[in-house]
């Protein structure tokens, strides 16, 4: 028995005929590359919380048109190839932010073994310009006493 899928299209005919188990590969394979779109999205949504870089260029089609199965599986293939290194991007970023906050962690609980030793915030994942800084207090005589502290800096420059 043979089936008019209504999404498939042949310029010269206009409706093709197509078998049963090709409709079920096509709906298959156009759930998946929608539940990829939706993951890819998400992830570009998280890397601009972030501010990492994440790649989501839009492959464009030459105009509307129905794709047929070996076009869906490119598709999905290349999105399956895109949200992996989304999500390789967003992992490196998680652990370099995680570093940051244990070298923050560090210089908090002793400040003197962390001498002039800084982090900002955006290595922090957190918004703003600010840097943490290990400072002597009171300038050469807390330099010269071992009175270390940390300080948190605007680091915003004032417009001009």
């Amino acid at each position: 028995m043979v089936l008019i899928d209504p999404y498939a299209q042949d310029l010269t005919l206009g409706l093709v005929a197509t078998e049963p188990d090709e409709r079920a590969a096509r709906r298959t394979l156009r759930d998946q590359i929608a539940r990829l779109e939706a993951q890819l999205a998400d992830c570009v949504a998280s890397a601009l919380t972030t501010h990492a870089a994440v790649p989501f260029a839009v492959a464009g089609a030459h105009g509307p048109r129905v794709l047929g199965i070996a076009e869906l599986e490119r598709v999905r293939d290349d999105l399956a190839g895109r949200l992996g290194e989304a999500r390789r991007t967003l992992t490196e970023r998680g652990r370099e932010q995680e570093r940051a906050r244990v070298r923050l962690e560090r210089m908090l609980l002793a400040p003197g073994e962390h001498k002039f030793e800084r982090v900002a915030a955006a290595e922090l994942g957190e918004g703003g310009c600010g840097v943490y800084h290990v400072r002597p207090r009171l300038g050469l005589i807390g330099m010269l006493a071992g009175w270390w502290h940390v300080k948190l800096s605007s680091g915003c420059p004032l417009a001009t």
